[in-house]
This record gives C-alpha cells, structure tokens and sequence, in this order.
C-alpha cells in the first residue's frame, strides 16, 4: 500500500518532549546553575544553563491486516476494530472495488495488533522494525509467510481520534523460526517496515529565560559545531539541528552540546583542560572527559598527544578517538594499529571512530583488508560501514521485494549473515560459497526440500502446495549458494519475457534453511543470525 495514502481516522494525542539527559538542578539566581566542574572555577557549561528536550523513544501501535496467510488466519475480528478497518480500508481504497467484510473475514487474513518504537530525536521518512501479533481470541495460527497490509501507528500510551499517526507500516512478516523451543506463529516482525512521519526538533529550554545569554548560546554553539546548529528562537528557547557530520552520532552530538563551555577566557581554557585530562587518564568515568575535551576543541590537542602513551589501552584509546573528531591525524594512525591489533578489546569501537571521521577514500583499503579478519565481529562491522557506499567489494543485487542478496568476494573464512533487523539481507563472506553434494534438508512441515544426491553437480529444489499434496513445483539449481538463495527466494510465477522463476518462500523459511545446512555441514561455512528487534511485547491499544 503506497505510504502516502496512509493517514486514516486513526486516535492518537500529541506527544511530549521529554529529556534525553537531565541536568543538575534549577538555575542558580542572578547567576548561572553550577555544575560540579564549576565548583572548581572552571566556569557554567550550556548544560548548565539549559535543558536538552528532544523526543525519548516513542512507543507507537494500531491495527492492521496481514493477508497471503493460506487459510492460517480467522474471520474473527472485535466489532470495535472492524469497524475502525472497514473504515481504514474504505478510505484507502477509494475506488477499488472490494468487498471489505469478506477481506477482513477470510480465512486468508489476520486482523493483528502492530507495535514498534521510534528511536529518540527521530529523522522524517526514517525506518524501523515492528512487531504484529494476531489479535487475542482470533483463531489465527499462523503469520508465516502474510505480509502487513499497512498500518497507522500512533502513541501507545493513549488512544483516541481525530489526531495524525506518527508512523505508518507494511511490508512482509518475518516469523523467527530459528528458537523452536520459544516459536509463536501468530507473532513476527515486518524488518525496517515502519517509517516515521514527522521530523522530530531539539530545543534548549533556559532555567532563566534571558535573550542575552540565549544569543550567547546560540553563538557558541554555532561557532563550536558549525554555523546554522543553533538558533534563538526567544529568551528562554533555542532550537538545534544536528550536523551532518552527526547524523548517526545524535546522542553524542547532543552530549557535546551540553559539555560546551559558554564563555572561553584564555586563562580559563588551560585549566579546564588540565582538569578533564586528569580526569581521562585517572577517573572511571572517562567517557565524560572524553566528551568534555572534544567540546573544548583544539586547544586540548597537546595535551591529549601525551596520552597516547599511556600504558591503558582505553585511555589510548578514548584520546585518539577524542584527537581524531578535532581533526589530528595522529588519532588516525593510533586506532588504525588498534583496529588491525587482534589482542585489542575494543576493535569495532576503533572502526567505527575511523568510518565516523575520516574520508572512507583514505582507509577503504585498510577496511577492505579486514574483511578477511579471523573476527567476525569486526567483518561485520566494516560490511556496515562499506554497504552504504557501494564499495567494490560488495555485489548487491534485489533479490524479491525488500529482499537483498551481498556477496563479498574477499580470502577469508566463509561466513552467513542473516540480518533480524532493519531490512532482509543475507550477506555471504567469502563469496562464492559452494555447497557440497550429498544434501537433504527440508522445512519442519515438509514443504520445502533441498535435495542433492552424493556426486552430484547440481541440487533439486521441491515445493509442495500447504494443502493440495498434488501441487508441486520442483526446480534445479547449481550447487552455488547464491542460486539456491535466488531460486528458493524468487517469485514462483514468471512473468511476460523473464525467465528464472523460484519458490517464493518466505524469509524467515529462507533463514531456518539456511541454518540447518550450516548444521548439517552442506555448507561449509559460519551462520550468524543477527539480532532480533528491540520492540515492546505486542498488546492492544488501550482507548
């Protein structure tokens, strides 16, 4: 269903902003509020004098449909959410001539709750997982292999109507598959499926509004982090926009923020670096110091280069990566040597400080070369940063709707990955992975086999109708991985003038096939799933 025709009747409210990091306390009178650096005479920090408000993370739900079910859903449905559908559904298919008692009633779909959150200070058109569950009391069995139709999400902590959504959602259903001893069918996730709708502002809020000091704010926030970050909109309101530079480090931008200092006198600046340098190299919350020093600037840089020969690792660490942000490429060539030191326990921090400020032209090749390190972790963390930039190294190719296909042809140990967030991909380290003949591998309802005899070049695969035994469609394949993922995964009709049709199975089938033949040794390589959404347990919105 096309986004932009997703807005309804839906209920919701207006949310509130609400702090990302809390302050210590009210403004002091006639003077700024005092932070404990200040009690050393160090001088107030914007945190001092304002409060950071940015949207926390939103928890959003509404109602939907899932269809493609194959007589797994119910045509059961509550009276209150069937009405909210048939007017859902008329609103959005105006014009298209459908029964919507029948659709909401057929046994090929499942009415569901849809939950998901929108991550703090949050980007208009930004993506992120939500969760379906089949609404309680339907006779659902199962969302394997349904996609959500579309879904207006709004506030999940109260419910009414005449208000905008906040998000919407559609998209295929992922059922995990792989933890059969926890498996719920009527449950899943649609992977990067919902969008935000609204682009989410940061303001500083003064304890005591005073224009002065909000243009003394707003200037030193732009002179720090880059004209046009700030801007004053009244005596006791600035708001902020996040740099480039920042967009994928928001909390940490807004950390530095707060860690600025208002006023720089030159017999202030050394005596606040001394203190945040001793602080770094001895306390054991470094990170703060670390935040500190790079809000300072440049000025620090001497005193920083002395520590990267302390004897901590961290501390090496932490005033490389601090060094690096200020634009001194000595940072560069200390956590380049960590990167590649396979004893250091903070690798994928080092790459992820590199990728966030240097030129990827200038250290792709050092990237490149991990790609064939023993670590997967680290593997992982460089096909993240290179993805997006449409490095050489990775083939990516549109496999289905929504469904991507890497190969990464480095030396290396083969490896799988299955992302379980975000968007459907399947990665294959050391491409191409070749699988060994001798294969049998079959879906739990045996519906899908992979069959390859001992000796053979090539690999049969079977797909059997759910409920017809008569219907089945059988296809080969070479024994490269990649064409089985493309032959499982395709749509299983052709269309006019294209060739090479597939199963059309599901994700989350493809994934468990996947495991069982890293399992059962037919491929000779790791399998990492990744992670699961981070999303609240599915419950019904509450009017």
């Amino acid at each position: 269903m096309n986004p932009n025709r997703q807005r309804t009747l839906w209920c919701l409210i207006s949310f509130s902003l609400l702090f990302i990091f809390g302050c210590q306390g009210p403004a002091g009178s006639g003077t700024s509020a005092r932070l404990a650096s200040d009690q050393e005479g160090l001088g107030p920090t914007i945190g001092a004098l304002a409060d950071v408000f940015a949207s926390d993370a939103i928890p959003v739900t509404g109602y939907s449909l899932v269809g493609g079910l194959n007589g797994a859903g119910s045509e059961q449905c509550p009276a209150q959410v069937r009405t909210y559908l048939e007017k859902y559904i008329l609103q959005h298919l105006s014009g298209v001539n459908v029964n919507v008692d029948e659709l909401i009633s057929s046994p090929d779909t499942a009415v569901v709750i849809v939950e998901g959150i929108i991550p703090p200070a949050a980007s208009k058109d930004q993506h992120f997982d939500v969760r379906v569950a089949a609404v309680p009391g339907t006779a659902t069995t199962s969302l394997e292999g349904g996609s959500l139709f579309g879904a207006d999400l709004y506030e999940a902590r109260r419910f009414g109507y005449s208000i905008k959504s906040l998000g919407i959602a559609e998209g295929p259903v992922y059922v995990d598959l792989l933890n059969a001893g926890n498996l719920d069918k009527r449950s899943g996730y649609v992977l990067g499926g919902g969008t935000v709708l609204n682009e989410y502002k940061i303001n500083l809020a003064l304890r005591q509004p005073d224009y002065r000091v909000a243009s003394q704010i707003r200037n030193r926030i732009n002179e720090r982090l880059g004209y046009d970050t700030a801007w004053a909109l009244a005596p006791g309101s600035i708001e902020l926009r996040v740099p480039l530079k920042y967009t994928d480090q928001k909390v940490r931008f807004l950390r530095l923020v707060r860690a600025t200092y208002l006023t720089v006198p030159p017999q202030l600046v050394e005596k606040r670096i001394v203190a945040h340098i001793r602080d770094l190299a001895t306390s054991s919350n470094r990170e703060n110091s670390e935040i500190a020093l790079e809000a300072i600037g440049n000025a620090a840089l001497p005193r920083l280069a002395a520590l990267l020969n302390s004897s901590e690792p961290e501390v090496r660490f932490r005033a490389a990566r601090c060094m690096l942000n200020l634009g001194d490429q000595r940072g560069l060539d200390i956590l380049r040597g960590m990167a590649e030191d396979r004893t250091f326990p903070h690798r994928v921090e080092a790459i992820e400080a590199i990728a966030a400020a240097v030129s990827l032209i200038d250290v792709a090749p050092m990237l490149r070369s991990l790609l064939r390190d023993d670590d997967f972790s680290v593997r992982l963390a460089v096909y993240k940063i290179l993805l997006p930039l449409n490095d050489v190294t990775i083939s990516t190719e549109l496999v289905t709707d929504g469904f991507y296909l890497d190969q990464i042809a480095q030396v290396g140990k083969p490896a799988i990955f299955v992302s379980r967030q975000d968007r459907p991909r399947v990665v294959l380290f050391g491409a191409p992975i070749q699988c060994r003949s001798d294969i049998f591998v079959q879906t739990p309802d045996q519906t899908i086999t992979i069959n390859a005899p001992a000796g053979a070049q090539s690999a049969t695969l079977i797909c059997r109708h759910p409920t017809r035994s008569d219907v089945i469609i059988s296809l080969k394949t070479s024994l490269d991985l990649a064409d089985i993922i493309r032959t499982l995964s395709r749509e299983p009709v052709t269309k006019t003038g294209r060739n090479n049709p597939g199963l059309g199975v599901a994700y989350s089938v493809l994934v468990d096939l996947l495991s069982q033949m890293a399992d059962a040794g037919a491929i000779q390589a790791e399998f990492h799933p990744g992670p699961l959404p981070m999303t609240l347990p599915v419950r019904s919105p509450q009017k």
